[in-house]
């Protein structure tokens, strides 16, 4: 069956481009086609302005191949500054707010010649105010995850071959595993946060979500200011840990079927396969997690709390006010116990070339639950690791289910080429 411009991979798009085989302009129109046909379904996007898409299309075309996303479409996150859009973070306080400047990584994304195709729909202030109203294009009924919903959606449904996201809990891994697709969060910090909506300064990191590890390298080379080249990687004999993590317990069954098989998978393309346990303080993680988050979240806040608090979101207003009840020594010993768990991971990850783990506890649940739990994403964001999220199986009724690849802080092109490996 011949595929229509929408569903090439993003390598294989820019390859086309770059031997004339393909314009931009036919690509971006396929997309916006898609969109056309399948917004009023999924809810992927929070703006999207066609008549400008094909304009910027005519002007690449014009321009000719140059940078090493030329012509590429990606979906915003409605959290990140654009200077040609509204930015509006799905919150009533920014309604048709504009900001007129372009968030770091939106300006990498230009200068390397992406063609920017709108904003997707978030979580409010990619935080725990209102649910974006994105549904899973693989089950209306069921969520894409939270925060990132219309990132993971739109690159799920074909209405963009990537699109950025941003990941605090889990936020970028979540979605992409009941979404279907690859996601990638990097190591805290290697990608410029600058002109993106803060909720927790230690642990907000900007992720990206593509239909193939390929592609997610080719973002990486892009938004990172270090020497490009993903490393070779083969499974025969490779150390890969296989970490339950200390939430096991709260595993599904599909969960655990996809980690023992893809277990016995890899063993069987010859890697050397190693069940770890983590130390007993990492079973304390979850707890850090959420109480570093919230309470940087007060700080977060609290400009739109003391602005407008009627219109801030009841969810907000909680960590502002400090519902949880967290103290400053909290979160000082919160803070001491992450960075010892951080270096400690990175001794006993180092011993292997990647170590995989849960990205979900089950397959998306209906919508009508919420955007599901983060807590096997948690302690990752904590501890500021680089993981992927690498689609591995289908559950009931269809849905997808993926697992995470991660490893010390700093190993981004490595766990990458594991992920490319692995599929």
């Amino acid at each position: 069956m011949t595929r229509t411009p929408e569903r090439f991979s993003a390598v294989d798009a820019l390859t086309r481009i770059r031997e004339g085989d393909l314009t931009v302009e036919a690509l971006a129109g396929a997309c916006l086609e898609r969109i056309r046909a399948r917004e009023s379904a999924v809810h992927a996007w929070a703006y999207v302005n066609a008549e400008q898409v094909l304009e910027q299309a005519r002007a690449l075309d014009r321009a000719g191949p140059h940078g090493p996303l030329f012509g590429l479409p990606i979906g915003i996150k409605d959290v990140f500054l654009t200077r040609d859009m509204p930015t509006q973070y799905n919150s009533p306080l920014y309604e048709g707010f504009s900001g007129g400047v372009d968030a770091a990584c939106v300006t990498l994304l230009r200068e390397a010649g992406a063609l920017i195709l709108g904003k997707t729909e978030t979580a409010e202030f990619a935080s725990s105010g209102r649910l974006a109203p994105t549904l899973n294009p693989h089950d209306l009924s069921r969520t894409p995850g939270g925060s990132s919903s219309g990132s993971a959606a739109a690159v799920a449904d074909f209405h963009t071959p990537l699109a950025i996201g941003t990941q605090t809990g889990g936020s970028v891994i979540r979605p992409a595993s009941y979404c279907g697709v690859f996601g990638f969060k990097p190591t805290w910090g290697m990608v410029s946060a600058e002109g993106a909506k803060t909720f927790s300064p230690s642990m907000d990191t900007i992720g990206w979500f593509a239909r193939t590890a390929d592609d997610l390298i080719l973002v990486n080379d892009a938004l990172v200011p270090v020497e490009p080249g993903t490393p070779d990687f083969r499974l025969e004999g490779a150390r890969i840990a296989v970490c339950r993590s200390p939430v096991w317990g709260q595993a599904g069954a599909e969960t655990r079927e996809a980690l023992a098989q893809e277990s016995l998978r890899l063993a069987a393309a010859g890697a050397i396969v190693t069940e770890i346990d983590l130390p007993e303080p990492f079973d304390q993680l979850v707890d850090v997690q959420k109480c570093i988050m919230l309470s940087e979240g007060r700080a977060t806040f609290l400009a739109e709390y003391r602005k407008d608090p009627e219109r801030l979101h009841a969810g907000l207003k909680s960590q502002v006010e400090n519902a949880a009840g967290y103290t400053l020594a909290q979160l000082r010993e919160a803070h001491d116990i992450a960075a010892s768990c951080r270096r400690e991971f990175d001794a006993i990850a180092g011993e292997f070339d990647a170590v995989l783990t849960p990205s979900t506890v089950g397959c998306a649940p209906p919508a009508t639950e919420g955007s599901g739990a983060m807590l096997f994403n948690a302690i990752w964001s904590l501890l500021q690791t680089p993981c992927v999220n690498v689609p591995v199986s289908r559950g009931a009724g269809a849905l997808p289910l993926g697992l995470t690849v991660t490893g010390p802080r700093y190993s981004d092109r490595r766990i990458l080429a594991v992920a490319r490996a692995m599929r």
